[in-house]
């Protein structure tokens, strides 16, 4: 197994904008997991990449309720200062929900010979599962971490893991904490 971990956006403007947010405040209690996670990651050459969130300013998305936001070339485009970032880290913007849709990733992800994407990251019911579908499509094994990501509300999120927990996918797709990633993983 060749993995990589993919974060998925952990931005400046969900958690300035909206501290106090349900997402942010539940999604803040996972960094400590992100970087232990992440830093084994690294130890192993295994690739981190944090896909953000990268609109633009008049972006086709914000004609719904969803308030703009992520703004391309601004700093709430930017990971949190909390996450451990490293130089060779891979920052992916993208331009819709799924860290593979319009951008090169599984191409890149390929090349260097990577079989299965690690996901977490926010928002479980939008651009995590939307991440995480398209890597299945796209021929990765495929973990989503239940412990690891945080939607808008806990029952949104609970509804999203126990969907699939139980998918037919498995084991091209398979829903668990951390701890059990990293044994699966580093084991």
């Amino acid at each position: 197994m060749k993995p990589a971990l993919i974060i998925v956006d952990m931005l400046k403007d969900t958690f300035e904008l909206h501290p106090k947010s349900y997402i942010a405040q539940t999604a803040m209690k996972f960094v400590p997991k992100l970087n232990l996670l992440s830093a084994s990651f690294r130890k192993k050459k295994f690739p981190v990449i944090y896909a953000n969130d990268s609109f633009l300013e008049d972006d086709f998305i914000f004609q719904g309720k969803m308030p703009p936001h992520s703004i391309m070339n601004t700093s709430g485009a930017d990971v949190i200062d909390q996450l451990d970032q490293e130089p060779e880290d891979i920052i992916l913007p993208k331009r819709r929900f799924s860290s593979f849709f319009g951008t090169d990733l599984a191409d890149r992800l390929k090349a260097i010979d990577v079989d299965t994407v690690v996901v977490t990251g926010i928002a479980t019911q939008i651009c995590v599962l939307s991440t995480v579908l398209d890597a299945v499509a796209s021929d990765f094994k495929t973990i989503l971490l239940k412990d690891c990501s945080a939607a808008h509300s806990q029952q949104i999120h609970d509804t999203i893991i126990n969907i699939y927990s139980n998918t037919p996918l498995k084991p091209l797709l398979q829903v668990i904490e951390a701890k059990e990633a990293g044994e699966l993983i580093f084991s």
